[in-house]
């Protein structure tokens, strides 16, 4: 394509406005910017960009412009047409775009200028795209429009890099392919891609699509060498730590002309496959040790590796005198048939002792490979075998100077292609994402299981008056918002226990998202008896099938989570990795937040603490309460609304041996702390950072964590066994401590910092999965992720204009020591004196007192009843 005036960035340009020399409704004659043939459309920024390459598709484009109008009239997309026709296309293109809802733009490649193909002409026309997603469908109709809109809403909402089109999954079909030779064709290009590139492909099911989205700023265009119509592939090997998810969808019959793959594409795409794989090899080999340490962990692994290669030496010889010698064997035959026993005896030795931590991919796919690159080497030896043979040497000394000869190039293949691990490039994510067209069973009264079960909700609880939930599990994390009399049919938020997942074991986790019908991917209602088809229902399954941590949620109203028995039995996973997630998202919709932060009432002061993860900050409060008294609210997560308020979330404290030393609880039997030395190590920092390491590798995660906390249950106590202390409902915040460890220092936040770091610390709680599969695809309230993200920043920022904000470091823990000096120092001994723990204000406007019934005047966390204040009063209150 020939140069352009336009400013082309590949890392997501801005929406700029056509060139002034383009005029709506033309077509051009020639390479170059860009026309817009559509009026200019005022309504906001293009968010994607639809590339739809073009060669002689006069015939089906009035039907697809028509189909495109219908279903991407309402999001921020642009069209842009990349033509390499010698028919009427730009003409027809031209004639129908007038009057388009949204932006239609056409460039026109001549002959001579189609360098690549069809994946050059997306290539060109991702350069020149507004949108900062780009999304490549064919013009014949067999990508339906109204599967494109499912990938275009699935992009704007997922936080993924790359959206696929899939036709093998789900309820995904590749039925439109034109007869069983396509098929075969088909099938058998994606079986090789994904032998050829086992790690890289692991989490796709269709490399081969030529269905896909992706973000402009996660792809490197200027890296891209296109030939012929398998750009996906190209994009997937080139960009490993690009987050991946797959759309399903029915591929449709062609709507006209015919198909443009032929032997000649073939062997192009052999040709660039080989192509691919030979570079991957080649930036593999040349990717050497980052720094002194993997240096010498290198030479660690070679001299490990040459030991086990002498005793391979051993055993190739030994093998090669029975066949020779003992078998009468031709030599050439002879040492063919010893590198097969030496290359054995070599790889279990190898895999079992040089790289038994943290080899990547399956064992059975590192031997497959390792035999692969013996028996490549075993060609390049055997020449020079039979020249040293010729030369007068014995032949089991000409054996073993060829295989001493090979030993450099054996270890760099072994230890950077074969063992290579995938930490250094990042490496794709090991969980399956999917959206799939069809809606799966939803959980309600009527379950697929064979046996029946319950429905009854014996455990209920009611969440800061704003929302209630029940279970059939007990939530300890909740129990201080028990609230039986909220009834079954009032509840926001349900959690019940069945048979989720397929019965037989799959190879990884898979995320799947069942949109409404409305939003199916092939444009057709597809619900099952019972379902409703009108809210998103999500469903997660591990390794093990039904013996997995498993779960599904229904995105209705109310919210329904389903989890299967192991996770039952672990209702601390239920709720920490499940629950409180959807919880966060259902107080924003409310106009709350669920913060990542500690609150404490001190001397009438509404005092919040916030820092990273064991940084020491429930140490902290606990030395503020037994020290210096105060009412606790919360120590891992405060309720906070736009007004300054906070309202308490006890949840039980996650303790360590050391913390209850530092403030002195002595409240344990001998037996609890014993426990406790085991309990704090497993649950600590460390162990947390274990299984966030694991859950980048292909590992039931979830279930490893559920039979851990079901074996070793987290060291959980309630704040007031551990220092006597009273609990508070609601205070208004004045005082805001953001924590640190090092050198002692105070210093004032400004708005906009204090912002960004309490959410960055709240997303640190939300770090272990499955949260990054699921938050994207929640919608509440009629709010996508997105909004409720931004809701959530507005609430936030409305709270923290009315505190003051302060970083505080410390190097020898001694926050609870400067803390309620700083309180206590800005105030005058007379407004100090008399600043008594006054009544908090409850949400509603009305007097709450310390201990909150947030059931008293409110039907399942309704909001416009207020709260009798003068009934809370009567009741006192200390827990």
């Amino acid at each position: 394509m020939t140069s352009t005036t336009d400013a082309i960035r590949s890392d997501g340009p801005e929406p700029v406005p056509p060139p002034p020399s383009t005029t709506a409704g033309t077509a051009p004659s020639a390479a170059g910017a860009p026309v817009l043939l559509s009026a200019q459309d005022a309504r906001g920024p293009v968010r994607l960009t639809v590339v739809v390459p073009t060669r002689d598709e006069a015939e089906t484009v009035p039907v697809l412009l028509e189909r495109l109008g219908t279903v991407l009239g309402a999001l921020p997309v642009e069209i842009l047409f990349v033509d390499d026709s010698d028919d009427d296309t730009p003409g027809v293109l031209a004639r129908h775009a007038s009057h388009f809802p949204v932006p239609v733009r056409l460039t026109h490649r001549p002959k001579g200028a189609r360098d690549g193909g069809l994946g050059g002409a997306v290539v060109a026309g991702a350069r020149h795209a507004w949108g900062d997603w780009v999304m490549v469908m064919d013009a014949d109709l067999q990508h339906p429009p109204e599967a494109a809109a499912a990938i275009a809403r699935a992009a704007l909402r997922h936080d993924a890099d790359i959206l696929i089109g899939t036709r093998y999954a789900g309820a995904g079909s590749g039925s439109g392919l034109d007869g069983a030779g396509r098929h075969v064709t088909s099938s058998t290009a994606t079986r090789l891609a994904k032998a050829v590139f086992p790690v890289r492909l692991a989490t796709v099911t269709d490399p081969m699509s030529g269905f896909f989205a992706f973000r402009t700023s996660s792809i490197d265009l200027a890296g891209l060498r296109p030939r012929g119509f398998k750009l996906l592939l190209e994009i997937l090997v080139r960009n490993p730590t690009a987050r991946v998810a797959e759309v399903a969808y029915e591929m449709a019959p062609r709507h006209a002309g015919r198909s443009k793959a032929s032997v000649r594409e073939g062997a192009v795409f052999l040709r660039a496959l080989s192509e691919l794989r030979v570079r991957r090899l080649y930036g593999q080999l040349r990717t050497g040790p980052a720094d002194r340490r993997d240096q010498l962990r290198q030479v660690c692994r070679m001299l490990a590796f040459g030991t086990v290669g002498l005793s391979g030496i051993v055993v190739n010889t030994a093998a090669l005198w029975l066949f020779f010698h003992g078998l009468g064997l031709h030599h050439i035959l002879g040492a063919a048939l010893a590198t097969q026993v030496s290359t054995a005896w070599n790889f279990l030795l190898i895999d079992r002792l040089v790289y038994r931590r943290g080899a990547r991919g399956t064992a059975g796919g590192r031997a497959v490979r390792f035999f692969a690159m013996n028996n490549l080497l075993l060609l390049a030896r055997l020449p020079v075998l039979q020249v040293l043979v010729w030369s007068g040497a014995g032949v089991l000394t000409a054996n073993a100077v060829t295989l001493v000869l090979l030993f450099l190039v054996r270890f760099l293949v072994s230890d950077r292609v074969i063992y290579g691990k995938a930490r250094k490039e990042g490496g794709r994510d090991p969980v399956h994402l999917l959206v799939d067209a069809a809606v799966s069973a939803t959980p309600g009264r009527s379950h697929s299981a064979a046996r029946k079960r319950s429905f009854y909700l014996p455990y209920r609880y009611d969440v800061a008056g704003t929302v209630t939930i029940g279970s059939q599990i007990r939530l300890p994390e909740l129990e201080f918002f028990r609230a039986q009399w909220v009834a079954d049919d009032d509840v926001d938020i349900v959690v019940r226990v069945g048979d989720v997942g397929r019965r037989r074991p799959r190879r990884r986790a898979a995320m799947t998202e069942y949109p409404p019908s409305g939003n199916a991917a092939h444009g057709t209602a597809v619900q099952h008896a019972g379902t409703s088809g009108t809210a998103t229902t999500l469903r997660y399954e591990e390794h093990l099938g039904r013996f997995g941590a498993n779960f599904r949620i229904h995105l209705g109203e109310p919210i329904t989570i389903e989890v299967g028995p192991l996770l039952a039995r672990s209702p601390h996973v239920v709720y920490t990795n499940i629950l409180e997630a959807l919880l966060r998202f259902v107080l924003v919709s409310r106009g709350r937040m669920l913060l990542h932060s500690a609150c404490i009432s001190l001397d009438g002061v509404g005092v919040m603490l916030s820092a990273l993860t064991d940084t020491g900050k429930t140490a902290t409060i606990l030395r503020l309460l037994r020290e210096h008294g105060g009412r606790f609210l919360s120590d891992d997560m405060t309720v906070v609304g736009p007004d300054g308020d906070a309202v308490c979330f006890p949840k039980p404290l996650t303790i360590s041996s050391h913390t209850l030393r530092a403030v002195q609880a002595n409240d344990l039997t001998t037996r609890e702390w014993r426990r406790l030395r085991f309990q704090s190590r497993l649950h600590s920092k460390g162990g947390r950072s274990i299984a966030l390491t694991l859950s980048r590798f292909n590992l039931p995660i979830m279930g490893i964590n559920a039979i851990t906390q079901i074996l070793v249950p987290p060291p959980k106590y309630t704040v007031d066994r551990i220092v006597p202390c009273r609990l508070g409902s609601s205070t208004t915040v004045e005082e805001l401590f953001i924590i640190e460890r090092g050198a002692p220092s105070l210093r004032d936040l400004e708005p906009p910092e204090t912002l960004e770091r309490m959410l960055t610390n709240t997303d640190d709680a939300y770090g272990f999965p499955p949260f990054r599969y699921l938050a994207p695809a929640i919608t509440i309230g009629g709010l996508g992720y997105q909004e409720l993200r931004e809701r959530e920043r507005e609430i936030l920022a409305a709270f923290l204009s009315r505190v003051r904000a302060r970083a505080l470091a410390s190097d020898t823990f001694g926050w609870a020591d400067e803390i309620p000096q700083l309180v206590r120092g800005e105030r005058s001994p007379v407004s100090a004196a008399t600043h008594a723990p006054a009544p908090a204000r409850h949400r509603h406007g009305t007097v709450a007192d310390v201990w909150p019934r947030w059931g008293t005047g409110l039907t399942g966390g309704a909001l416009g009843v207020p709260v009798d204040a003068a009934g809370l009063a009567a009741d006192g209150g200390t827990a």
